[in-house]
């Protein structure tokens, strides 16, 4: 496994050459050092370091906190910042960069090496879960052509089953010509069965879709088709076991 790039932003030149001393003696490869704000935005590009550690009191044209924010609106990097007990003030600005941790000064070796491992985790998991939110959003934007696609079609109202009709337009269900009262999340799974007639739709989607991921379970599904079942004159909505429904055509 390759070493941990650091970029260490300092700008007391002995507490740089002791921080690259420490890190490196724990196995981290430190890419370079920089004094200023400047200097570090150029070696993040050249570098690309895998966290940056700031001293939070830079001085010159741009301090910790500027940079901080730099970071977090163009680079996907985590960042540390180095600070002293004395700089309260200063402290409560750096929260709203959201940083991923605090190195107090003088630094404690084992605290360095805790704090920047912490760091590191915590940005994978976000990373991780980001790229899932984007796969879930992915999946339900797909869905949601598709509903948009039979409101564009020939006959934005579609029958199934034995007397039902769905006006994708109105978001409406009918049986025998009587409009079925139907709650906001009913409504909607009733309209992604009808954009997929013919084709089970799995808890994944009915999640996505209906409830957009917050909170809900293949329970929440289960308890929705439940409900709908009991409003619905027939039995219209089939089970595919263990996978999810269907609408009988």
């Amino acid at each position: 496994m390759s070493p941990i790039k650091v970029l260490v932003v300092e700008d007391d030149e002995v507490t740089a050459v002791n921080l690259k001393m420490s890190l490196e003696k724990q196995g981290y490869d430190v890419v370079s050092t920089a004094d200023n704000a400047v200097t570090a935005r150029n070696k993040i590009k050249i570098y690309n370091p895998d966290i940056v550690l700031i001293d939070i009191g830079l001085q010159k044209t741009m301090d910790g906190i500027e940079l901080a924010q730099f970071i977090r609106d163009k680079h996907p990097l985590p960042f540390i910042y180095l600070t002293a007990h004395s700089e309260n003030d200063m402290l409560s600005k750096a929260k709203k960069t959201e940083p991923y941790g605090y190195i107090v000064k003088p630094f404690d070796p084992i605290n360095l090496h805790t704090t920047i491992q912490m760091a590191i985790y915590r940005f994978k998991e976000e990373k991780k879960r980001n790229t899932n939110l984007d796969e879930l959003k992915s999946d339900r934007e797909q869905l949601e052509k598709l509903v948009y696609a039979k409101k564009l079609s020939d006959k934005p109202i579609v029958e199934f089953g034995e007397g039902y009709r769905h006006d994708i337009g109105l978001g409406e269900t009918y049986y025998q010509n009587q409009k079925i009262k139907l709650t906001k999340k009913e409504n909607a799974f009733i309209r992604l069965l009808v954009a997929q007639l013919g084709s089970v739709v799995d808890f994944e989607q009915a999640i996505n879709y209906v409830w957009d991921t917050k909170g809900a379970t293949d329970n929440s599904v289960r308890t929705l088709v439940w409900r709908l079942r009991a409003k619905l004159p027939t039995d219209v909505i089939k089970n595919a076991s263990g996978v999810g429904y269907y609408l009988e055509e």
